[in-house]
C-alpha cells in the first residue's frame, strides 16, 4: 500500500484522493480508479489519466463541479456508474475506442457538456447516461449501439434533433422526458415499442411518424407534448393507454385504427385543440376523464360495444354540441359531461339504467331530455345548474 497523502493507492487501484490540487496527473502504477476516488473534489480543474488505467470506478468524480477537462486514454475499456454525475463544469469529453457501452448515469447532470462522440463498436447506452445534459444539442448514435435503455436522454433541455440507428427495436420509458427543444425524431422502422413517458414534455416536439411495425405504446408516452399537431397510431396497436396524449394542447388531428380496443383515462384529456377524432368500431371500453378538456371537440360518435360512459369523459368539453350514444350503453357516470356549455340535445338510449351524480351539470344550453322510463338511478344532482333546462321527459 502506498499513502503520501496524496494517492491512496493499494496493488495498483488509486483509492482515494487526498489533495486539493486543480489540476492532477495520475501516476503511472495505477490501473484502475476506485470507487468515489475524486467525489466531491470540487477544486479539481482537469486531470490526466496515464495509459495504464483500464477501469474507472463508480462515481470515482462524482460532484467534481469544476472540472472541465478530461482525457480518457483507449486503455480504458469499461466505466462504473455515475463516473461523472454532477461534473456542472465539464464541457467536452472524447471517450476512448475500446468500450463497448456507455455506463448507468455516467454523465448525469453535466449541464454544460455540449460535444460528445460516442465510439463505433460501443453496442449499449445504460439508463440516464446523458440525463440532464442539458448543453447537449445533437448526439450521433453509431449503427453499433442495439440497445439504449430507458431515460437515457431524459431532461436534455438543449437537443434539438436526433438520429437513432435502425438497429434500435424500442423506445424505452422516457428516454426523452422532458427534452423540451426536441423538435423532431425519426423512430427507426423496425421498432416494436414505445415505452412510458418516452416523450413526455418534448414541449416543441411539432411532427412525429410511428412506423407500421409499432405494436405497443405504453401510457403517458406522448403526456405534454404541446406542440405536436397531428399523430397516426398504426395497425397493429390494441390501446391508447392512460395518459398517452394528456395536454397534447396543439393536437387537431388523429388517426386511430381498426385494431385498437381500448382507450385508457385520460388519454386526451386537456387536447384543447382537437375539433373531431373518430372512434373506431372496435373500440369496446373507454376510460375516465378520456376527452375531459378537450373544448373544442363539437362533436363525437360512441360506438357499438361502449357499455358505459365513465367518470368526466367529456367534461369541461365546452363546444360539445352532438353527442351519439349507442343502445350498447347502461350507464352514465359521474360528472361525464359536465360542463359542456353548448350541448342542447342529447338523446339517452333505453339501454341506460342509471345516470350518475352531476352527470350533466353545467349543461346551461341543455333545454330538453328524454330519459328511459326504466332509468333505476338517477343521483338528484344529475342535471345540477342546467339553468335552461325546461322539459325533462321520461320515455
Amino acid at each position: 500500500m502506498t499513502n503520501n497523502n496524496i494517492f491512496d493507492i493499494e496493488n495498483g487501484v488509486l483509492k482515494k484522493y487526498n489533495g486539493n490540487e486543480s489540476v492532477v496527473s495520475i501516476p503511472n502504477s495505477v490501473t484502475v480508479i476506485g470507487d468515489y476516488a475524486f467525489a466531491d473534489c470540487e477544486g479539481l480543474i482537469s486531470v490526466e489519466i496515464p495509459d495504464t488505467v483500464t477501469y474507472i470506478g463508480t462515481a470515482s468524480f462524482y460532484g467534481c463541479t469544476s472540472l472541465t477537462n478530461v482525457e480518457i486514454p483507449n486503455s480504458v475499456t469499461s466505466f462504473g456508474e455515475r463516473v461523472f454525475n454532477d461534473c456542472t463544469s465539464l464541457k467536452i469529453v472524447h471517450l476512448p475506442n475500446s468500450i463497448v457501452s456507455i455506463s448507468t448515469g455516467i454523465f448525469k447532470g453535466c449541464s454544460n457538456l455540449s460535444t460528445i462522440e460516442i465510439p463505433n463498436g460501443v453496442t449499449s447506452i445504460h439508463s440516464g447516461a446523458f440525463s440532464g445534459c442539458a448543453s447537449l444539442t445533437s448526439i450521433v448514435i453509431p449503427n453499433t449501439v442495439t440497445d439504449i435503455e430507458g431515460g437515457a436522454f431524459r431532461f436534455c433541455d438543449g437537443l434539438t434533433s436526433i438520429v437513432l440507428p435502425d438497429s434500435i427495436t424500442s423506445i424505452e420509458r422516457e428516454l426523452f422526458r422532458g427534452c423540451t427543444n426536441l423538435a423532431s425524431i425519426e423512430i427507426p422502422d423496425c421498432a416494436t415499442y414505445i415505452g412510458y413517458g418516452a416523450f413526455r414534455d418534448c414541449t416543441n416536439l411539432t411532427t412525429l411518424k410511428i412506423p407500421n411495425s409499432i405494436s405497443s405504446i405504453c401510457d403517458s408516452a406522448f403526456y405534454g407534448c404541446s406542440s405536436l399537431t397531428s399523430i397516426v397510431i398504426p395497425d397493429g396497436v390494441a390501446s391508447i393507454e392512460r395518459y398517452t396524449f394528456y395536454d397534447c394542447e396543439s393536437l387537431t388531428s388523429v388517426v386511430l385504427p381498426n385494431s385498437i380496443t381500448s382507450i385508457g383515462d385520460s388519454a386526451f384529456s386537456c387536447c384543447s385543440s382537437l375539433t373531431s377524432i373518430v372512434i373506431p368500431n372496435s373500440v369496446t371500453s373507454l376510460g375516465y376523464s378520456v376527452f375531459m378538456g378537450c373544448s373544442s371537440l363539437t362533436s363525437i360518435v360512441i360506438p357499438d360495444g361502449i357499455t358505459s360512459i365513465e367518470l368526466c369523459t367529456f367534461s369541461i368539453c365546452r363546444n360539445l354540441t352532438s353527442v351519439v350514444l349507442p343502445s350498447s350503453i347502461t350507464s352514465i357516470g359521474e360528472s361525464a359531461f359536465s360542463g359542456c356549455e353548448n350541448l342542447t340535445s342529447i338523446v339517452i338510449p333505453k339501454s341506460v339504467t342509471s345516470i350518475g351524480n352531476n352527470a350533466f351539470s353545467g349543461c346551461k344550453n341543455l333545454t330538453s331530455i328524454e330519459i328511459p322510463r326504466h332509468v333505476a338511478n338517477i343521483i338528484d344532482l344529475a342535471f345540477n345548474r342546467c339553468k335552461n333546462l325546461k322539459n325533462i321527459k321520461k320515455l
